[in-house]
């Protein structure tokens, strides 16, 4: 423990003075430059990581990623073999990567030779490790959602903002599948005429069988792992499996999340705003109703219906019973888009698909690839496609949308304030309390 604390208080105030490396890091030669690899830790070895993550990074030349942390030895040490195995079949060497490990990410922060991390972690995990990672002047790639409460977002984005990193949140749709820029560039475009609601098909997750005690694996830091959130026993069930990297049992606990509200919400509400233009703000009203489990381990929502008012007129509703994806409704017709879908783009009106987008009109921000649009903008200082305060935004609907299945009636928010205005309960809800020495809440160099 004063290990970790040592490590965390000395991230938190600088970003370490070290021998030098062996491996010069891209900002030796200043940001501007184009002509060096860009050194990338992995905060995370877990199913995002090797699904999503790593995939879609190491197949960039200008990354190289040299090391790995995870709290889990055995994921950690899987994550390193990924990593080397990767490189040498790309370059046919044994020789070209010898990832470093470490089980405590403080201690990967203060690597100069780090220039950027990927957090892939649960959610409990994102909003600490992206701070600190800001205040040692990394740049970052979160997987979404952003946080797991409104306050920690709010801090995460003002830190971020201050400490002029770049920060690409993992909205990966925005980049790899177009339709949905295409759909809300229709839209901001008057395609459908005036827009009045949005209708967002999704799912809730169904409850689990009771899960008994069982004894932490000997590979895995277990307290660490749970983080800021409370102490409870660890059962497999819990956490992640042992054996492979299937969906983990942390997604449907809301001591670590709030389940398909943020999970494909985050995602949603983010392409939405996108059409609804509405990415800096929030809605103005929220009410909601949904199921809860009575029993078992798993006690995120099951079926939903959330409706939010925004102060432009548009509705938006979101329930498992609307197809799969988003529809854009207006006065004079429909858009809808998904991924899911084998039909990824439909119109009440064929022609509004191939209608053109003129130079005169909206042209929304382009990009090809998620994770090389953030390398990009690393090099360049310019904001990603996915920056810190629309991932905020579209989080808060999330988390508000979650809170208002827990309190009933119509809940006023105000969107500059980030507060409800006519609940306090409601209210109360916008941040958890954290566990020491765990949390957004005990680190220290913060200066806003």
């Amino acid at each position: 423990m004063e290990r970790r604390r040592f490590l965390k208080e000395a991230v938190s105030v600088t970003a370490g003075a070290m021998v030098l490396p062996e491996i010069v890091p891209f900002t030796v030669f200043g940001k501007e430059a184009s002509v060096n690899e860009i050194n990338i830790g992995l905060i995370g070895c877990g199913r995002i990581a090797r699904e999503h993550n790593l995939p879609d990074i190491l197949k960039l030349d200008d990354a190289r990623v040299i090391a790995v942390c995870d709290v889990d030895r055995k994921r950690m040490a899987d994550g390193k073999k990924f990593i080397e195995d990767y490189y040498a079949k790309k370059t046919g060497s044994t020789n070209y990567a010898a990832v470093k490990s470490y089980d405590d990410y403080h201690e990967m922060l203060l690597n100069p030779e780090i220039d950027a991390v990927i957090i892939s972690t649960p959610d409990q995990w994102h909003a600490q490790p992206a701070i600190e990672a800001a205040l040692a002047g990394k740049d970052i790639y979160l997987q979404k959602p952003l946080t797991l409460t409104v306050a920690e977002g709010r801090l995460l984005s003002d830190v971020v903002t201050k400490k002029g990193v770049i920060l690409q949140v993992g909205a990966q749709c925005r980049s790899r599948d177009p339709q949905y820029r295409r759909a809300a560039e229709l839209v901001r475009n008057g395609r459908i005429g005036r827009i009045h609601s949005v209708k967002i098909g999704l799912p809730g997750d169904p409850p689990g069988p009771e899960a008994p005690e069982m004894k932490v694996p000997s590979t895995l830091n277990y307290d660490m792992w749970l983080g800021s959130t409370p102490e409870v026993c660890y059962t497999e069930m819990r956490v992640h499996p042992q054996n492979d990297y299937s969906r983990p049992g942390w997604l449907r606990c809301e001591q670590f999340g709030a389940g398909m509200i943020t999970g494909w919400g985050s995602h949603f509400f983010d392409y939405s705003a996108w059409g609804m233009d509405t990415e800096y703000t929030g809605p103005v009203t929220v009410q909601a109703v949904a199921e809860f489990p009575r029993s078992g381990l798993w006690d995120v929502h099951g079926d939903c219906m959330v409706k939010t008012d925004y102060a432009n007129g548009i509705t938006m509703y979101v329930s498992g019973g609307y197809p799969y994806g988003i529809k854009y409704e207006g006065e004079e017709g429909w858009i809808f888009v998904s991924h899911a879908h084998q039909t990824k783009l439909d119109a009440s009106d064929p022609g509004i698909l191939t209608s053109v987008i003129k130079d005169t009109e909206i042209k929304l921000y382009e990009s090809k690839e998620h994770h090389g649009n953030w390398l990009e903008c690393i090099k360049s200082r310019k904001q990603p496609i996915s920056p810190v305060e629309v991932g905020h935004r579209s989080c808060t609907v999330c988390l508000i949308s979650h809170i208002a299945m827990k309190v009933p009636g119509l809940l006023k928010w105000d969107p500059e304030k980030e507060q409800f205005t006519n609940n306090d309960l409601a209210n109360s809800m916008l941040k958890r309390e954290q566990r020491y020495p765990y949390g957004t809440d005990f680190i220290k160099g913060i200066l806003l």
